[in-house]
């Protein structure tokens, strides 16, 4: 998956908040640890949704996941959530966490339905076009004891 392929679907996918660029992309993915899970629809050259992270001694943090929209409320985030966890998992993390904009009631649903819990709150620190939106800070314990 490119860096222009996933801008596109990323700018289709955010509607609150900023979408990353190309650039932004091959910035995130040039670094050791950063890893991508891609789910796509059976027999399809497609790619549904992506999710790309990055991996620091036990930790592991969601940069972003996004889900196009023509492949919404269909399972491909869910999939994509259990795959970044499984990649995580079996590049030693214990620890995740991610950011949300506290507006992406769809995406806090599909995270606590994951098992992440909220863990803090940024305020304002997401720009959109109708202001700043707060981050909704969530984490998750991999094989808990």
């Amino acid at each position: 998956m490119t860096p222009e392929h996933m801008a596109a679907i990323h700018a289709r996918a955010m509607t609150s908040t900023s979408p990353w660029t190309a650039d932004d992309f091959r910035q995130l993915l040039s670094p050791p640890g950063t890893f991508l899970v891609t789910q796509s629809p059976s027999q399809s050259q497609s790619t549904a949704a992506f999710a790309l992270g990055r991996i620091i001694f036990d930790e592991a943090e969601l940069l972003t996941l996004a889900v196009d929209p023509a492949f919404q409320r269909q399972g491909f985030g869910r999939a994509c959530v259990a795959a970044f966890e499984a990649e995580a998992l079996s590049q030693g993390a214990q620890h995740l966490h991610l950011e949300v904009a506290a507006t992406n009631v769809a995406a806090i649903s599909l995270y606590r339905a994951s098992g992440w819990q909220k863990a803090g709150q940024r305020k304002a620190y997401y720009k959109s076009d109708t202001g700043r939106i707060d981050a909704i800070l969530m984490s998750k314990r991999l094989n808990p004891d």
